[in-house]
């Protein structure tokens, strides 16, 4: 029997166009798991080639063991006028179900926050969840973040 990657076997890396099949699964995964959709394959393939491909939409991550990718994030950017800096908006969160409690959004979330205390531009991480997921605000508590006064409306064009 296989033992479970230790922390210090999950590396992140940016993620690259070869990543492609990976973020579109693991998207599409995501989606159907917190929020019962089913989204368009190819709308969503167009999506992520476009933040791949344009910097100023944001950027994946990915991490992997030695074998495989398994795990992705987003970060977005959204600039606090009352602050003169960015938020980063961590965003499309997915570890594969196997490696689930392995370490492996601790990993991503402790780079993430390591990348933007090093940069005098960003002034904060910030994310959403879905109200029914406890399992992720758990998580998200464990590593520091606390839940803000906002609510987030939408009117949503396409889905």
């Amino acid at each position: 029997m296989a033992s479970s990657p230790s922390a210090e076997d999950i590396t992140v890396r940016a993620a690259r166009l070869s990543d492609l099949a990976y973020l579109v699964r693991f998207s599409a995964a995501m989606a159907e798991e917190t929020e019962r959709r089913t989204l368009d394959l190819e709308r969503l393939r167009q999506g992520i080639s476009g933040v791949l491909t344009s910097k100023e939409r944001g950027y994946y991550l990915v991490a992997e063991t030695k074998s495989r990718v398994v795990g992705q994030l987003l970060i977005t950017f959204e600039w606090s006028d009352w602050r003169n800096g960015l938020f980063w908006w961590i965003q499309s969160v997915y570890v594969e179900p196997a490696m689930r409690k392995e370490g492996v959004y601790r990993t991503m979330h402790d780079y993430v926050l390591q990348e933007a205390k090093r940069r005098p531009d960003v002034c904060g991480i910030r994310l959403y969840v879905e109200k029914d997921n406890m399992v992720a605000q758990a998580a998200y508590r464990r590593l520091g973040m606390r839940m803000t006064g906002y609510h987030v409306y939408e009117q949503d064009f396409v889905l």
